[in-house]
C-alpha cells in the first residue's frame, strides 16, 4: 500500500509565496456565483414578503453575502425604502440588514 502524504510532501519544496497562492486558490474555489432571478420568482418573493410583514410571521431568507449564500431565520422588523434594505430580527434578538437585491429566496417558516 502506498502511503502518500498528499500536499504535505510537496510544500517543503515550495516557496512560502507559492503555498499562500495555493491556499488562496483553494479558498476561492469554494466561492459561489450569484444567481439571476426571473420575474416569476421575484413576484412570488414579493407576495411572501408582503404576507410575512402583514401577519408578523417568521421567514427564512437566503441571501448572497461575501461571495457565499447565507440563511437568516427571523421576523421582518421593517423595510427601509431609502437604503433598500430589510431589517430582520432573528430569534436571538440580533438585527440583520439585508439588501433587497442580495436576496435569493424568502420562505415562510413555522417556529
Amino acid at each position: 500500500m502506498i502511503r502518500d502524504r498528499g500536499r504535505i510532501k510537496w510544500t517543503s519544496m515550495m516557496l512560502p509565496e507559492h503555498v499562500k497562492l495555493l491556499r488562496d486558490w483553494v479558498k476561492e474555489d469554494g466561492y459561489e456565483q450569484k444567481k439571476e432571478m426571473d420575474e416569476q420568482q421575484l413576484e412570488l418573493m414579493n407576495e411572501t414578503l408582503s404576507e410575512a410583514i402583514e401577519f408578523d410571521q417568521f421567514v427564512t431568507i437566503t441571501h448572497y453575502r461575501n461571495r457565499n449564500y447565507e440563511i437568516v431565520i427571523g421576523k421582518i422588523h421593517y423595510w427601509d425604502e431609502l437604503s433598500q434594505r430589510l431589517h430582520v430580527v432573528d430569534r436571538f434578538e440580533e438585527v440583520h440588514r439585508i439588501p433587497i437585491n442580495a436576496i435569493a429566496d424568502i420562505r415562510l417558516t413555522d417556529m
